[in-house]
C-alpha cells in the first residue's frame, strides 16, 4: 500500500528518466559520463550503500556476481550506485570496485531526494524499478543474497516461484544432492578422496570458513576440540570444510589447520553455490545436516558456542533437553553476587526475565538466557563464570 503513490507518480512522469532520476547523466567507475537515456527500457536497481559499512562490503560482491551473470545472458538490467559515503575519496574507492554507474557524488540534492522518496533508513538497500519507474521490489538485498541472478526480474511472482522451488529442494534434500553442485562425488581427506556416499547416514557439519578470518581462527580451534571429543566417543559425526577463501593458498593453509574433510577448491564456484543454498551471510557458519540428509540447523556455530560437544546431534529435541538442564541447574545458583571482574552487584536473569543472547564479559564466549547481569551497565557473565566471586550480596 505504501508503494502506490510512488507507482502513480512514476506512471505520470514517464519512468526512470523522469522524476525518479532528475539528472542528465551518471558517472561510470572510471569517471566517464553515462547518459540517462542509456537506461531506457531496463529494469533498474538503485543501490544505496557506503564503503564504511561491513554489510555493504559483504553484499557488493554478491550483487556484482549477479550483475555479471545477468549481463552475460543479455538481461535488461542496470544498477545505479547511490552513495552514502562521507567523502569523495571513499566514494571513488568504493565505486571503482563496482561495474555499474553511480549518481555523481557531488549531486547531494538527487541523493537526498532518492533516499527520501524510497524511505531509505538502512543500508545496504537495493530498490528495484521497472522500466516505467514503478517499484518492483522495495528491497532486493535478501533476494540477491539467497538467489543471486535467478531473482531477476525480482517480481512477486518470481519470488513465489523461487520460494516454492526452494521448499521442494529442501524437502527432497540428500547429502549427495547437496554436493552435486560441484560435479564431484567426493571430498578431500588428509591423504585420500572420500566418497560422499560413505558419509550418508552420519550427522555432517558443513563448515563455511576462510583463512585469515579472526572469528574463524578462534572458532576453528574450539570446533576442532569438539570434533576430537565426538570422534573419541565414536559418534557418527563428520565435518566438511566449505572454503570461502579467495585464493587456493589460503584454502591449503586452512586445510592444514583442520582435522576434517574439505570440499575441493575450485575458485569458489561450488562454495558460493552452497553458501547461497544455505543462505550463509557471514563466516564462520556451521550448517548441520542429519543422517537423513535433511538440514538440522544453520545455527551450528551458536549451538557449539553455547553447549560444546553436548549440542550433538544438534536436533531441537537435544537443545530442548539442554535448556531444561540449564533451567534446573540455575536453581542451585545464588540470586545475586559480586564478581571479581565488576564493581557492581550482579543479579541472576533468564530469557524470561531480561536475559537474551550475550557475550560473557569474563570468558568472552557466547551466552543465551541464563546469566548474571548488572542492571546498571549491562555487564553479563555466564552462571559458571560467576563461581569466581568475592562474596555473595546480602
Amino acid at each position: 500500500m505504501g508503494r502506490e503513490p510512488e507507482m502513480e507518480e512514476a506512471r505520470e512522469n514517464g519512468g526512470v528518466g523522469g522524476s525518479v532520476l532528475p539528472l542528465a547523466s551518471l558517472i561510470s567507475p572510471t569517471g566517464n559520463e553515462v547518459q540517462i537515456s542509456e537506461l531506457e527500457g531496463k529494469i533498474i536497481g538503485l543501490y544505496f550503500a557506503a564503503n564504511w559499512y561491513p554489510k555493504c562490503e559483504a553484499f557488493t560482491p554478491a550483487l556484482t556476481a549477479a550483475y555479471h551473470q545477468l549481463k552475460e545472458h543479455g538481461a535488461g538490467f542496470e544498477v545505479i550506485f547511490v552513495s552514502c559515503d562521507e567523502n569523495r575519496p571513499s566514494f571513488e574507492r568504493f565505486h571503482r570496485a563496482m561495474p555499474w554507474p553511480a549518481v555523481p557524488f557531488g549531486d547531494i540534492g538527487c541523493k537526498k531526494r532518492l533516499s527520501e522518496r524510497f524511505q531509505v533508513e538502512g543500508i545496504p538497500r537495493l530498490v528495484v524499478l521497472a522500466p516505467n519507474g514503478e517499484v518492483v521490489q522495495p528491497d532486493a538485498v535478501e533476494l540477491v543474497h539467497r538467489y543471486g541472478d535467478r531473482a531477476f526480474p525480482f517480481t512477486s511472482a518470481r519470488v513465489a516461484e523461487l520460494e516454492a522451488d526452494e521448499q521442494r529442494k529442501f524437502a527432497s534434500q540428500t547429502l549427495e544432492k547437496i554436493f552435486s553442485v560441484n560435479g564431484k562425488d567426493y571430498v578431500n581427506g588428509s591423504q585420500e578422496q572420500v566418497p560422499i556416499s560413505s558419509l550418508v547416514g552420519k550427522t555432517v557439519g558443513l563448515y563455511f570458513s576462510a583463512h585469515r578470518c579472526a572469528p574463524c581462527i578462534k572458532f576453528t580451534a574450539k570446533l576442532a576440540a569438539i570434533y576430537s571429543n565426538l570422534k573419541g566417543k565414536a559418534e557418527d559425526f563428520e565435518i566438511i570444510y566449505i572454503p570461502m577463501d579467495k585464493e587456493e593458498d589460503g584454502y591449503l593453509r586452512s586445510c592444514s589447520d583442520m582435522p576434517w574433510l574439505a570440499l575441493p577448491y575450485d575458485d569458489g564456484a561450488s562454495s558460493g553455490a552452497l553458501a547461497r543454498y544455505f543462505d550463509v551471510r557471514e563466516i564462520p557458519t556451521l550448517v548441520v545436516v542429519g543422517p537423513d540428509g535433511k538440514t538440522v540447523t544453520r545455527e551450528g556455530r551458536n549451538l557449539v558456542n553455547l553447549y560444546f560437544d553436548m549440542a550433538f546431534p544438534f536436533t531441537d529435541e537435544q537443545i530442548r533437553l539442554l535448556q531444561e538442564m540449564e533451567d534446573e541447574d540455575a536453581k542451585g545458583y545464588p540470586p545475586s553476587l559480586r564478581h571479581t571482574g565488576h564493581r557492581h552487584e550482579l543479579s541472576i536473569v533468564s530469557d524470561k526475565s531480561g536475559g537474551g543472547p550475550y557475550i560473557c564479559c569474563e570468558c568472552d564466549e557466547q551466552g543465551l538466557g541464563w546469566a548474571y547481569q548488572c542492571i546498571a551497565c549491562g555487564y553479563e557473565i555466564h552462571l559458571r563464570c560467576g563461581r569466581d566471586m568475592e562474596g555473595r550480596a546480602e
